[in-house]
């Protein structure tokens, strides 16, 4: 499966954005999905996941309450809305998949290329 990321801007704190895990090759339906993300001279960091049903979510604490993960496995799409941005949030946000998982933080797969989301004070 490919992964492609987008959606991603500059925007002020206190805004919000929806980013887009788009995936091509199979069905996507059946991949439980992650979104993680990276900013300047830090690790690569979990922010949240999707099981492939969308019955069940999992987020990072440092964005629950303000981000939701969801899907449209029709569309083979994957969507983060992030409301209330902060400075904190800057970062290259990407999109990660694997077949079948039922575990909250499996090991991926397939990752996608990544979409700039900058936020300013």
């Amino acid at each position: 499966v490919q992964l492609q990321a987008s959606g991603g801007g500059l925007v002020q704190a206190g805004g919000f954005l929806r980013l887009s895990c788009a995936a091509s090759g199979r069905t996507f339906g059946r991949y439980h999905t992650g979104w993680f993300r990276q900013a300047p001279g830090k690790e690569r960091e979990f922010v949240a996941a999707i099981s492939w049903s969308g019955e069940s979510t999992y987020y990072a604490d440092s964005v629950k309450g303000r981000f939701t993960i969801s899907r449209d496995n029709a569309n083979n799409t994957v969507y983060l809305q992030m409301n209330r941005l902060k400075p904190e949030d800057t970062a290259v946000y990407c999109c990660a998949a694997v077949y079948g998982s039922t575990l909250s933080r499996p090991l991926y797969d397939y990752w996608g290329q990544g979409t700039q989301v900058t936020v300013s004070s």
